[in-house]
């Protein structure tokens, strides 16, 4: 029997593979640390070795992976590293508070329309960038962007409920209490109309009705009825 090739078996990794840094080429440090800091991105490491080496980290709020930037880290252009994606359980507060912190940010918008091979901008994946949320406010396709100073290109995506496969139901976490609070509030408005479906009787087993929708919500399994 003939080996199969690569595209034909398939095995699960041996280890976790872990995302935990992006470097940002800047062109100034100072500068660029004063604006990661305006972010509100939390500080992990600052220091200088020999060579005129001097590396600086910060990890976005909630985020498991982080940034590094600094002088003789990387070779690339400063400005060079375009669609850097935070996810965001709320897009519009997200938005706001960026601005609240002073930094410049896009409307809210969503892609639409037939593929484009021209600049990114005003396209997003080739598609138009539509002003305002995704009509339906789907997961995965309401967006904001913004820049650093260097013009390293960021993007806020919205997802409340992943892609069937995306998350193991074992494995729901939040990272943040504003994710917690925004998930229970859908469950609680999806939890009215259960009840209304069921009569408008209170359903004393609401908090495994709660735990269950979160779940299914975060795994992008069908939600309960």
């Amino acid at each position: 029997m003939p080996a199969k090739n690569a595209n034909e078996t398939t095995r699960a990794p041996a280890i976790d593979m872990k995302l935990e840094l992006v470097v940002i080429p800047v062109s100034d440090v100072d500068r660029a640390k004063e604006f990661y800091a305006t972010l509100g991105w939390r500080l992990d490491a600052d220091f200088a070795g020999p060579d005129d080496y001097r590396v600086i980290q910060y990890t976005p709020p909630g985020s498991p992976s982080s940034v590094i930037f600094g002088k003789n880290v990387t070779a690339a252009a400063p400005g060079s590293a375009q669609g850097l994606y935070l996810i965001v359980s709320d897009i519009e507060a997200a938005r706001n508070d960026l601005r609240d912190r002073g930094v410049e940010v896009s409307e809210v918008f969503h892609a639409e329309g037939d593929v484009h091979t021209g600049p990114d901008e005003p396209y997003l994946f080739g598609r138009r960038r539509i002003s305002g949320l995704d009509p339906a406010r789907t997961s995965y396709r309401s967006y904001v962007s913004f820049r650093d100073p260097d013009g390293n290109g960021w993007l806020f995506q919205e997802i409340t409920a992943r892609l069937p496969g995306r998350v193991e139901p074992a494995g729901t976490t939040f990272t943040s209490s504003t994710e917690l609070a925004s998930a229970l509030r859908r469950a609680s408005a999806a939890h009215g109309e259960h009840e209304k479906r069921n009569g408008g009787q209170h359903d004393a087993n609401w908090p495994d009705w709660y735990a269950d929708y979160i779940a299914r919500e975060q795994a992008g399994q069908p939600l309960p009825a």
